[in-house]
């Protein structure tokens, strides 16, 4: 089959893997110093170069197993070289008045407008400081004379690594979420701008949209055709997953979703942190939550919604799932050891197909379990990747999968 000619979409996390969006780290990685690495969401600063080679290995593995890897770098540069609107939407979101005041902003917007498209995809991911402003000081702009030179006049892009957070397919369909937090807010303008624009994605229609309450990818589990899992936590608001429930209730695109809280803090920032899908009716979970993790079950309902709950979320899950129970695999019966190998996102693994996971080499305990109950582990190494705290799920954002 031609690539160009396979049919988008998903409607599970476990059928085949046939193409994934990926985002190879580069010079955004490199932007990160001790001053700013909390400000932009990275727990330490990585080895830029092994984190290269840590994800072209992660890709590598991929492809050996027939996957098309799309690289997001790769992706955009074409986008922006065939479409003048593309870099408008681009450079408009990247410029930002507030911040620069509007003659520093409309020089840098004319400045980017003439650039090489793969050179404007490095500026737009990787960030832009004021020592590398290739206009000189200007007795117009107060905010060019007054600058700190190694601050930011357009801010890097370290966590575009996670392509997962920023869209997600369902059915035939993409979704471009609305990210929390400051660091991230533009990476869904990226994404916005490659599925509107390049000739890949023509004719994609959109499943949601929303600008204002916040839902990120890694929060949403396609849990069957039909019932999708909603994380609410630190980074999904009770109110951005009722808006996406909503609009996949009247696209037709989910009869069930559950609406699952979790614990805000940095360690369970999303829902794949804590619970993966491994196999049509099997699930990687931490075992701290196990008893304690609800849903609030919104359902399509004559003339609106019903919410019922909440209930526990495993119940909730086979039941709207049609089967008896789901199947859990603890990361690791030692709590200690469970909590370290979460930490290290042992729960956040990759599907490529029902029964065969990506994961984390590091995460012995967990691997170890997995595999004791049927399911195959195609471990990485993630010592750098995961210091923005994100595994295979996150950094993988699938496009194509076979029907379940």
């Amino acid at each position: 089959m031609n690539a160009d000619d396979l049919a988008l979409g998903a409607d599970s996390e476990v059928g085949r893997l046939r193409a994934v969006l990926l985002h190879r780290p580069g010079a955004e990685l490199q932007r990160l110093t001790p001053r700013n690495n909390d400000q932009l969401l990275f727990d330490g600063l990585p080895w830029v170069e092994r984190a290269q080679a840590e994800h072209d290995a992660f890709a590598a593995v991929l492809r050996e197993r027939g996957v098309e890897v799309l690289l997001l770098s790769d992706i955009l540069t074409e986008t922006l070289a065939g479409s003048g609107a593309a870099r408008m939407q681009g450079i408009s979101a990247a410029v930002d008045v507030r911040r620069l005041g509007r003659p520093l902003a409309t020089e840098l917007a004319v400045y980017l407008r003439g650039i090489a498209p793969a050179d404007l995809a490095t500026v737009l991911t990787a960030g832009m400081t004021f020592d590398e402003l290739p206009i000189g000081p200007s007795a117009q702009s107060l905010v060019r004379r007054m600058h700190n030179g190694v601050d930011f006049v357009i801010d890097p892009l370290p966590n575009l690594l996670f392509t997962r957070d920023s869209s997600f397919w369902i059915g035939a369909r993409v979704a471009i979420t609305a990210l929390a937090l400051r660091a991230r807010v533009r990476e869904a303008s990226l994404t916005d701008l490659i599925y509107a624009f390049h000739p890949r994605f023509l004719g994609v229609r959109r499943a949601y949209e929303s600008h204002t309450a916040p839902v990120e990818g890694g929060d949403v589990l396609l849990l069957a055709p039909g019932v999708v899992a909603v994380g609410v936590g630190e980074r999904t608001t009770p109110a951005g997953a009722e808006a996406l429930a909503r609009s996949l209730f009247d696209d037709d695109l989910a009869h069930t979703v559950l609406v699952v809280p979790i614990e805000q803090t940095r360690a369970t920032m999303h829902l794949d942190t804590v619970c993966t899908m491994v196999d049509v009716d099997a699930v990687v979970m931490y075992p701290a939550i196990r008893e304690s993790l609800s849903a609030f079950v919104i359902e399509r309902a004559d003339p609106d919604v019903q919410i019922t709950g909440p209930t526990p979320f495993l119940e909730a899950a086979a039941a709207a799932m049609g089967i008896g129970k789901l199947r859990v695999i603890d990361t690791g019966l030692d709590r200690v050891t469970a909590e370290r190998e979460q930490w290290d996102d042992g729960n956040n693994t990759l599907a490529i197909e029902p029964g065969v996971v990506v994961a984390y080499e590091r995460n012995v305990e967990t691997n170890r379990r997995l595999e004791a109950s049927g399911i195959e582990v195609l471990r990485i190494s993630g010592s750098e990747l995961g210091s923005g705290r994100g595994g295979p799920r996150c950094m993988s954002c699938p496009i194509a999968r076979d029907l379940v």
